[in-house]
């Protein structure tokens, strides 16, 4: 199975504050695991910057430009909100994490990968199309999936999101796109806030799950299964787009949640059987949350294990 890899060094250029959860070593961690020759069947590749236009298809031009062009002097920031910050390396990386997926989504569509897996950051599933939030810059799945609708006519697309947080901005991007499926298992009440079980509406098909703090992995597995996997599968989709965060893992400091590692691998194979079954294999990850750096590598591995043993 051709399974691609997109990351970038510049990703690694945006820094927080002292105790941002959300920081460099994130995708170091990762890297590093993934150098393990068990992965030499990665086929690696730059994150490109990512293209206005596509920036475009979301956001607009005004959050575009103070996002890309707020550059402040070395060691000092630019505060969005009390945990999303603009210090001088943003910039690059919020465009490499965005560009990522679309190189992904692309090489997906031609055949040049099956599926693949963007270790960037910042993340983006919190981005709203005007507001940046939650760690988040730019909304790296929601601008695929309209990349994927506006430049290469695939039809209908499902977004799955198993971050611990619900991702508000995804949601909220896509509210009005007619035959796109976004589905969201997260913890609540937790941030954002959002995400409850009548927000449902819009023109796509939107399924929101919310669990409480402490949900063992057997209840959870119990409904993602007969919920998310059995909509998708109804879905029929043309392409799956996944919000890989891995703050669900019991282990994580952000989240309350009891997943172990191979229930990341179990969401791996899962998600690409379905792909197989319905879009001829075509997925793309994006990774989203995780803030325990040996749980995030090993459950980054695991998912990566998982798509390939489908």
């Amino acid at each position: 199975m051709k399974t691609a890899l997109l990351s970038h060094p510049d990703t690694q250029g945006h820094v927080g504050l002292d105790g941002y959860q959300e920081n460099p070593n994130r995708v170091m961690s990762v890297m590093t695991a993934l150098e393990d020759s068990r992965y030499d069947f990665l086929i690696r590749e730059s994150a490109p910057h990512a293209n206005r236009e596509d920036l475009l298809r979301v956001h607009p031009p005004a959050f575009v430009d103070f996002i890309l062009e707020t550059t402040p002097p070395e060691g000092e920031f630019v505060h969005i909100d009390y945990d999303t910050a603009l210090s001088p390396g943003t910039a690059d990386a919020a465009s490499r994490a965005a560009g990522a997926v679309c190189h992904a989504l692309d090489g997906v569509i031609d055949g040049r990968f099956k599926n693949a897996f963007c270790a960037t950051r910042p993340p983006g599933h919190h981005t709203e199309p005007e507001r940046a939030m939650g760690f988040c810059f730019f909304s790296n799945i929601a601008i695929a999936a309209q990349r994927a609708r506006q430049v290469h006519n695939i039809q209908k697309i499902a977004v799955v999101d198993f971050d611990v947080h619900h991702g508000n901005g995804t949601q909220a991007a896509l509210w009005d796109t007619e035959d796109m499926y976004f589905g969201s298992i997260h913890q609540h009440p937790h941030y954002p806030n959002t995400g409850v079980s009548l927000e449902k509406q819009g023109k796509g098909f939107v399924r929101n799950i919310p669990m409480p703090g402490g949900t063992s992995a057997a209840d959870w597995r119990k409904e993602y299964d007969a919920v998310i996997l059995k909509d998708v599968d109804s879905f029929k989709p043309d392409l799956i787009l996944v919000s890989a965060g891995f703050d669900a893992h019991k282990d994580d400091p952000l989240g309350e949640f009891n997943l172990l590692d191979e229930d990341y691998h179990r969401l791996g194979a899962q998600l690409q059987t379905l792909a197989n079954v319905h879009c001829d294999g075509r997925l793309v990850a994006a990774l989203e949350g995780g803030y325990n750096l040996d749980a995030l590598a090993r459950s980054t591995c695991a998912f990566i294990d998982g798509l390939q043993s489908a």
